[in-house]
């Protein structure tokens, strides 16, 4: 499965929601993203648009991961 390539920052950050992270700061083009879920698990979202496709690769491959799920399951759960 192909990764879009038009993803913004500001989409990924509100599609994540749906796994329970919540914005916790924001300094300059970078949010911070936290969950409890599964534990706790932190992630630095840059707020660009779009996102670079290896950039936003390593970050599904992360949220994935800590999930338990592959990148293409995650994605169909994002609806990206």
């Amino acid at each position: 499965m192909k990764l879009p390539r038009d993803i913004s920052g500001a989409t990924l950050q509100a599609s994540l929601r749906r796994l329970g992270y919540e914005t916790v700061r924001q300094r300059g083009s970078h949010a911070r993203v936290t969950t409890q879920v599964n534990g706790e698990h932190h992630e630095v979202i840059p707020m660009h648009n779009p996102i670079r496709v290896k950039t936003l690769s390593s970050i599904l491959k992360s949220i994935a991961r800590h999930h338990e799920m592959t990148v293409e399951e995650l994605l169909r759960e994002l609806d990206l």
